[in-house]
């Protein structure tokens, strides 16, 4: 049982990649991405750094991707067992490794208050037995890795495609299988029926006769549906999933996945009420298949997590979701962007993210994916791409290709942010002669897209001083809009404290509202802006999409406004102020109107 209900997300390519090394032994769980060239750079840095010998693994040898992420994840996590174990033998006095262990608990946990009890003590074989009690008590944070579904390019060598188990997500997905690490992988992004499948040919991920799953599952999902049916899948396999975690679909940072206006109290509810009957169904299918798999009778249900992550900001949130919505953990990721003690952000991106606002943070179009993600005006990556433009020399050198689905021009797939793929579309755009208007607009819709693969690893390499292929670093960054309520940078002690209650690191001068309110009004200016780019002539579809969309907001703020005196964890105030912006944001959803012609 990990000791804290608080996880640390996945964080673009590069921010969190060596999190675990930073503050797993605390018992903190937190999510690495798979960019194997990034965890090859990283592995070199700190093999040096712990006097570990290096043996790098070149792109081009066989199964590289593979090995790479197998290399780097049995690398953390011997090194992680290691400071568990100097952590588990340090002495219990100020500033050793095993006080700070215990001070960065939450004080309402069983495990704080029987170190709270040691500490009572003077001296006496009680404080000793207490004392031997807590060093076994000691457990790391999980060591996790996060893959993105859509990012499943398949694999070339001179020309030739390879086999479909080469592909960029099978092969990360074979990393981690093939590792020593007793932790889960996160699938999120959606559904991958290959990957799903390849699932079945670890046996990790399987139960064994003891009851126990070495490799496990976690499924991330923006509503019900999404995870029962994902969910059924896997049962279907025999592969059973540990946990849900719920991300809200536009209060979150990285790439968003808006839902059709379903909010994230409803869909929390939903899981609350169906929790049992659909774990339950889960574990009829998991059972009959383990059974004719395996040849093993699960008689007694595994456990399911559901979690959520995407805003939160306030212990009083934190606790809410917790108690309201009967949850296992909550998912704090953008403000520990401002901790370096936590994750790899370079000094100048740093500074620039203790000063955004609402203009400088915004829901872009610049991942090549085609899904919004989330961006800040002034990264060196957006300086970068800007330069390019005025040049006359827009895209990014592709050196990841993670993100080359784009056949148009080639065989061998290219990224629709690349320099290669731009210049060929931007000559077929000339090809066109549209109106200087129109040919403007469209032009923007090429160059806008940006390397948000490369770039969101630089911040580490630029932190560490590494180089990668020659190229300077030109940090992207994709936090949440959550950010803006946080404005300078802290400690771990600070941010733990401020997410179990000891103290609030807010920004006093901006006002921040309910978790709630924030993601509604994020959702309700989401849909003003897909009203503003319909086209003029709007179709029967996109009609009953909006009125659908406004529907399932306003039924969500019907929802809040029905459970406003269950939010005991705020003050009375608080609540008559959730109440008006709930009122000054229906009627803002009302204001929103369209027109078929």
């Amino acid at each position: 049982m990990q000791p804290h209900s608080v996880h640390i997300p996945v964080m673009g390519t590069g921010f969190t990649i060596d999190t675990p090394l930073k503050v797993a032994r605390y018992g903190i769980s937190s999510v690495m991405s798979v960019d194997d060239n990034l965890m090859e750079k990283i592995r070199e840095y700190y093999s040096h750094l712990y006097h570990e010998p290096f043996d790098a693994i070149s792109k081009d040898s066989a199964d590289s991707r593979a090995c790479r992420i197998t290399a780097y994840l049995n690398f953390v996590n011997r090194i992680v067992t290691k400071q568990v174990e100097d952590l588990k033998a340090s002495p219990f006095e100020k500033g050793s490794e095993i006080t700070k262990y215990f001070e960065l608990l939450d004080d309402a946990s069983e495990l704080k208050k029987q170190y709270l009890s040691m500490l009572s003590l003077s001296s006496g074989a009680e404080k000793l037995r207490l004392q031997t009690f807590l060093r076994e008590s000691v457990v790391a944070g999980s060591i996790d890795v996060n893959i993105l579904t859509k990012l499943d390019r398949e694999g070339f060598k001179n020309g030739k495609k390879l086999p479909r188990e080469y592909s960029d997500a099978l092969a990360a997905l074979r990393g981690f299988a093939n590792s020593d690490l007793s932790a889960s992988v996160i699938f999120s992004a959606g559904l991958n029926p290959y990957l799903y499948s390849y699932v079945e040919n670890f046996e990790d991920f399987y139960v064994n006769t003891q009851g126990v799953i070495k490799k496990k599952v976690i499924i991330k999902v923006s509503d019900f549906r999404s995870a029962f049916i994902q969910g059924k899948i896997f049962a279907k396999k025999g592969i059973w999933i540990s946990e849900f975690r719920i991300e809200s679909g536009l209060n979150c940072g990285g790439h968003a996945f808006p839902t059709a206006g379903y909010l994230l109290g409803p869909i929390l509810e939903e899981f609350k009420s169906r929790r049992e009957e659909f774990t339950h169904e889960l574990f009829e299918f998991y059972r009959a298949a383990l059974a004719a798999k395996k040849g093993i009778d699960c008689a007694t249900q595994p456990s399911t997590r559901i979690t959520v992550q995407g805003g939160i900001g306030t212990c009083q949130e934190h606790r809410f979701l917790m108690r309201h919505y009967q949850l296992d953990g909550v998912g704090w990721g953008t403000p520990f962007l401002l901790v370096p003690e936590v994750t790899s952000v370079d000094d100048d991106t740093l500074k620039k993210l203790t000063n955004t606002d609402e203009q400088t943070l915004y829901l872009s179009n610049a991942s090549p994916l085609g899904l919004p993600i989330y961006n800040l005006r002034n990264s060196a990556s957006e300086a970068v791409r800007v330069k390019r433009i005025a040049s006359g020399k827009p895209g990014s050198p592709c050196l990841n290709k993670f993100m080359a689905f784009n056949t148009e021009f080639s065989e061998i797939p290219i990224c629709t942010a690349s320099s290669q793929y731009q210049s060929k579309k931007i000559d077929q755009l000339k090809e066109k002669h549209l109106l200087p208007e129109e040919h403007a607009r469209e032009y923007e819709k090429i160059v806008e897209k940006a390397c948000v693969c490369h770039d969101l690893g630089d911040g580490a390499i630029l932190k560490y001083g590494l180089s990668r292929n020659g190229f300077k670093p030109v940090p992207a960054v994709c936090p949440g809009p959550n950010l803006i309520y946080f404005s300078r940078v802290f400690s771990l002690k600070e941010m733990m404290g401020h997410i179990y209650g000891k103290a609030n690191i807010l920004n006093p001068k901006r006002d921040r509202p309910h978790v709630f309110v924030n993601e509604l009004r994020l959702y309700v200016n989401y849909l003003k802006g897909l009203v503003l780019k319909a086209s003029a002539q709007i179709t029967a579809k996109e009609t009953d999409y909006f009125a659908e969309f406004r529907k399932n907001v306003s039924e969500g703020i019907e929802y809040y406004k029905k459970i406003v005196n269950d939010l005991l964890e705020e003050s009375a105030q608080s609540r008559e102020r959730f109440l008006r912006e709930l009122n000054a944001l229906r009627i803002d959803l009302e204001g929103v109107t369209w027109k078929r012609i």
